[in-house]
């Protein structure tokens, strides 16, 4: 698996946005700064990678109602989202990051209140493999659809705020001046099979007839 890495210097972070499919600037940390109302685009353009802009149509497609509802797509959906940090972040910084990130698990939720989240849990890295690419917090969110991960994530793919989940925006700009550099990752678990039973064989019972 290849993983891009986004560097930043000062507060300027990496653009929003949580797919495995995130590009050359992705995250769970929204930028600093954005491109002032108006501009041309090409700045913003050379930031979205080929596969966000396929569900950005995917999503103009279908309508933002139905890309980010519950029911889109329903099945678990894995999100890992690693971090590593700034060399200067305090202990209780690092610590208010990860409080903050799990507690996504409770208050992203919906306008009519049901949860978007069905699981966080995460974790320090304590690999001894040399390959972590100096990578230092996971992170592992689980969705029951990928409507669920869609409406959580929002940006870059989902831009309305109507459509996207606000606690999870507020964690992206809080988290922006403390992280610098990410890898997401996102798959789908596929639906468990059920077994086939083999087919019950019946028939008459024939009760021999006493002779005598």
């Amino acid at each position: 698996m290849k993983l891009q890495f986004t560097n930043t210097v000062g507060a300027t972070l990496f653009a929003a946005g949580c797919f495995s499919f995130a590009g050359p600037l992705h995250a769970d940390t929204a930028p600093a700064s954005a491109p002032a109302a108006g501009a041309t685009g090409n700045v913003a353009a050379e930031q979205i990678s080929d596969a966000t802009r396929a569900e950005r149509l995917m999503a103009s497609q279908i309508g933002l109602r139905v890309f980010t509802s519950a029911g889109f797509h329903p099945g678990t959906v894995r999100h890992i989202v690693l971090f590593r940090f700034l060399p200067t972040i305090t202990d209780a910084q690092r610590a208010e990051v990860v409080r903050r990130f799990m507690a996504l698990g409770q208050i992203s939720r919906r306008e009519d209140g049901s949860p978007v989240v069905a699981a966080i849990e995460t974790g320090a890295q304590i690999s001894g493999e040399g390959v972590d690419e100096g990578l230092q917090q996971a992170f592992l969110v689980t969705f029951r659809s990928e409507g669920d991960r869609n409406y959580y994530v929002g940006r870059p793919v989902v831009t309305d705020p109507a459509y996207f989940d606000p606690a999870h925006e507020a964690f992206k700009k809080f988290a922006a001046p403390y992280v610098i550099a990410t890898v997401v990752f996102d798959y789908a678990i596929p639906p468990k099979s059920v077994p086939r039973k083999a087919p019950v064989r019946t028939g008459r019972v024939q009760v021999p007839q006493l002779q005598g």
